[in-house]
């Protein structure tokens, strides 16, 4: 009997998520967590074989939940999945832990595949990313593959700003700019970078090795 615990904040996402894990040959015992908090009190509560996680509930929305699940579960598998950009996103949480990504507009069949490798003992990530992961370790990237680079020396500062946490009003005192002009550099920010909130930015940046200076 394998315990799988699916931790999205969506009710229609865990029933289709539930119906693929009930898909698969063997014994399936199902828990459902529609925030992080109430994923953590059930992963404390028994043994997890697999943990399916969105990484964007009520409760948490960072490569910290990761690190949260296996400190109380050392051995818990951990399936990510988000409507996240895989691309983008998915070394992030390998790394910080995650044994698979996958985005959730995945077929079906994949998301099959990835649930069995990873109980299987096996990591899973897609094709895209496994040749992101190759260029990465052979020096392969091409520095146009960062979205920071498209910045400009003013949009930088107001990026490094806003991810310290700075409101815009404090963001156009420090630098001598009007309101509305912060304003129009945050969008053309999260334009450029393909993101919709600071908090997206910041793992991005952290992704990227972008730092503040």
């Amino acid at each position: 009997m394998k315990n799988v615990l699916i931790a999205d904040d969506h009710s229609i996402v865990r029933l289709g998520m539930k119906q693929i894990i009930c898909s698969l040959p063997g014994a399936m015992l199902v828990t459902e967590a529609k925030t992080f908090d109430e994923a953590i009190f059930l992963i404390e509560a028994q043994n997890i074989d697999l943990l399916i996680l969105d990484i964007n509930m009520p409760g948490g929305n960072n490569r910290q939940m990761i690190y949260a699940v296996k400190l109380r579960q050392p051995g818990i598998k951990i399936l990510v999945f988000s409507a996240y950009d895989e691309i983008l996103y998915a070394l992030n949480y390998l790394q910080a832990g995650a044994d698979g990504y996958i985005e959730k507009n995945s077929p079906d069949e994949e998301f099959r595949v990835a649930i069995t490798a990873i109980l299987s003992g096996e990591k899973y990530i897609s094709r895209a990313v496994r040749e992101q992961l190759i260029g990465k370790f052979t020096g392969q990237q091409e520095h146009s593959s960062n979205p920071f680079s498209v910045l400009s020396p003013r949009e930088i500062e107001v990026m490094n700003l806003l991810t310290k946490g700075l409101p815009l009003i404090k963001i156009a005192e420090t630098l001598h700019l009007q309101l509305t002009t912060v304003s129009t550099y945050k969008t053309r920010i999260f334009e450029k970078v393909g993101v919709k909130n600071v908090i997206a930015l910041i793992e991005k940046a952290q992704m990227y090795q972008v730092t503040s200076h």
